[in-house]
């Protein structure tokens, strides 16, 4: 590639290149310009300390160890200091093991003598940058995770939620097991990923699942896994939850659902950290952080004799409550504006915001379904907008606004019995936030009468 077509493409990285021998610094130039780099010559390390700072991003200085003023050594120190992520190359004519070694303990990350060879130059160099560029993208994808699952996700500025982060900061750094207390839709898995993505283990898996909308068989299994022919239709093994999620987080919604052999098994889990496959022999150990929560009494539940005590103060070692929006309502209008942006940039409609009055409704609605039901209730505004700015008369019926078209009203009673059946399903499952073990008992049915009803009518994706 000539030195015309490297600046007609984008650069390969740029580089900043001090040697106080003119002719030196012009060879170094040229030969790393010729591969396409970016290169940012220096007559002396002092000039180029003096314009470290606004220089913007680099991915490799190489300097002259030898020069007048700032020498390389000097060079090296202060790059090290004030960004130890950018790669320095030493290149000297007075090569020794002493100068290596302590321009090595200083952080150079690699040495040359002169005469340097271009073409190995070339060669470091750009392995020095492929390097410092990886590194450059594992920081942003992190940045992106920590923006999505980070305490920063958790949107909110009332005393209630300044309370959790405190929490949250002091108990996502350990190991301990942690139960999320908190009604349905106040984002418990949210807070979840949030402990996992600023503990240890953020580089293995977080594994949600939701104990309350697995039948009990297909539960054990989800969580243990089973070995070929361990019951009918097992025609391979497979793997469980807290096997996949070894050395990471195994996140269990709804744990006040799983039923007493169960409750059993993974007490076993708790105290022995092993556990066996169904249909298996073999013992597996793991090493897994478990995070439960519910949205129901789990202590009332004890009192009953429907969970075992022993498994809820192992569950309990730290328990953390997720406060319902009714009791954060300074934050609604942030969640509000957040949920706004999120949609408006999704469905491409271009929405500048709500009227002052539209806010206030949405401020002082009661939410029984928490940020859940919010989310949902601007996405669906968002949508249905045929205007730049939200007005009262655009909310739904119940929070002030027009009356909805086709509402059922009495007209239930001319409905086929199967109809009526499957809109008092949809309605428990929107009154429960979507929670099927609290709809199936606003129902007075099983929750496995639940999910066969939901397969039935097809609604078992749907959005609530």
């Amino acid at each position: 590639m000539s030195a015309d077509q490297s600046k007609e493409s984008e650069p390969r990285g740029r580089i900043a290149v001090i040697d106080d021998e003119p002719e030196g610094l012009r060879g170094l130039s040229r030969a790393l310009e010729r591969v396409g780099f970016e290169v940012l010559p220096f007559g002396d390390g002092s000039e180029f300390l003096s314009r470290f700072e606004g220089l913007g991003e680099l991915d490799a200085v190489i300097t002259d160890l030898r020069m007048p003023g700032a020498d390389g050594m000097q060079v090296l120190r202060t790059i090290k200091e004030r960004n130890n992520a950018i790669p320095v190359l030493l290149i000297t004519a007075y090569g020794s093991v002493e100068n290596a070694v302590e321009a090595m303990k200083s952080g150079a990350d690699d040495y040359m003598l002169k005469p340097v060879d271009l073409a190995e130059l070339r060669k470091r160099v750009e392995n020095a940058v492929a390097r410092r560029q990886l590194q450059r993208e594992n920081e942003f994808l992190r940045q992106r995770l920590d923006e999505k699952f980070g305490f920063g996700s958790i949107l909110g500025n009332s005393p209630a939620i300044r309370a959790l982060f405190d929490q949250l900061r002091l108990v996502a750094p350990t190991h301990a097991s942690v139960l999320l207390v908190g009604e349905s839709g106040t984002g418990k898995e949210l807070v979840a990923n949030a402990l996992h993505q600023n503990s240890p283990r953020r580089e293995r898996r977080f594994l949600p699942l939701n104990c309350g909308a697995i039948s009990p068989g297909i539960l054990e299994s989800e969580l243990f896994g089973h070995e070929r022919g361990a019951f009918t239709g097992a025609v391979q093994r497979s793997v469980g939850k807290l096997e996949l999620a070894h050395r990471g987080t195994l996140f269990l919604d709804e744990i006040g659902e799983i039923p007493a052999d169960l409750q059993v098994k993974l007490l076993r889990v708790l105290e022995e950290r092993e556990f066996m496959r169904v249909g298996g022999q073999e013992t597996i150990r793991i090493d897994v952080r478990l995070i439960t929560a519910t949205n129901s009494d789990l202590e009332k539940s004890v009192e009953q004799g429907k969970f075992r005590k022993d498994l809820y103060y192992r569950l309990k070692v730290v328990t953390l409550r997720l406060p319902p929006l009714r009791e954060r309502r300074e934050d609604i209008p942030l969640l509000v504006d957040h949920f706004l942006r999120r949609f408006a940039a999704e469905h491409n409609k271009p929405i500048r915001g709500l009227s002052p009055a539209a806010l206030q409704r949405l401020t002082e609605a009661h939410w029984e379904g928490n940020v859940r039901e919010l989310r949902n209730t601007i996405e669906s505004l968002v949508v249905l907008a045929t205007r730049e700015v939200i007005e009262v008369e655009d909310l739904p019926a119940d929070l002030g606004g027009a009356a909805a078209a086709g509402s059922d009203g009495g007209s239930w009673s001319n409905l086929p019995l199967a109809e009526v059946e499957r809109r008092a399903i949809l309605s428990a499952l929107q009154s429960a936030g979507g929670n099927r073990s609290r709809a199936a008992r606003e129902l007075k049915i099983g929750l496995r009468t639940l999910q066969r009803k939901l397969k039935d009518y097809q609604l078992l994706g749907v959005a609530i």
